[in-house]
């Protein structure tokens, strides 16, 4: 069997093993779907009360409600793993620590892209805005990669910590924010044309290449810590 083709098994054994544990257990996904509707619930009434242009300011409690409830759920996943031992046994298999990052990650996207197929029509139900477009899906991939490969690198290191639950969301959320940025000012050009969106589209794009390419080489160290 050739290594590539080793390495291919081995990545989505990894995942189908994660996805198998999640819907077995039910606890990160709904945690995450519930805690992003909360968000999205709450922000409807404070923007009701407070600001008038709703167009302008509704992308910023969607990307939010998206990116707490990732890290409400990334954080969850590792603590899980770490306390039954799934980790240590995972790197104890002959398996190339990239490799397990990216079965991390792919499985991280799948975890957040299902609770956004539930916010963003609720977001677009609570709103009334128009996101349910094809022209928002570049903008949901690129900006849920982003979130993924920070916070699948990052909850390994604060998963090693005795304050894991505090940790996490301080070593995220000052990274996250250009993902954050880019993602709200893509997504106000879709509901609002006048606002270009490609300059944003390239922001997230730059962003991912960038961390993608950083995270896949210094997870094997970080794993190891």
């Amino acid at each position: 069997m050739s290594d590539a083709r080793l390495a291919w098994e081995q990545l989505w054994a990894i995942v189908w093993k994660d996805l198998r544990m999640e819907v077995r257990s039910k606890q990160v996904w709904i945690s995450m779907g519930l805690f992003a509707a909360l968000v999205l619930v709450i922000f409807s009434f404070a923007l009701d009360l407070h600001v008038e242009n709703t167009a302008a300011v509704a992308p910023g409690a969607l990307w939010v409600a998206v990116v707490f409830a990732s890290v409400l759920g990334l954080g969850r996943t590792v603590t899980l793993e770490q306390d039954k031992g799934s980790m240590d046994r995972l790197l104890l298999c002959p398996v190339d620590r990239q490799v397990i990052f990216v079965a991390k990650l792919i499985g991280n996207l799948i975890f957040i892209g299902a609770v956004e197929l539930v916010a963003v029509p609720l977001f677009a139900l609570i709103y009334n805005l128009p996101v349910l477009t094809l022209s928002v899906v570049p903008i949901l991939v690129l900006g849920t990669l982003g979130v993924a490969t920070i916070g699948t690198v990052f909850s390994v290191v604060a998963a090693n910590t005795r304050a894991r639950e505090v940790l996490l969301p301080l070593l995220i959320f000052p990274l996250l924010v250009p993902v954050v940025i880019g993602a709200v000012r893509a997504t106000q050009g879709v509901i609002t044309p006048v606002v270009d969106d490609a300059p944003w589209l390239g922001l997230l794009l730059a962003f991912d290449v960038i961390f993608v390419s950083i995270a896949t080489v210094v997870f094997q160290y970080v794993v190891e810590e």
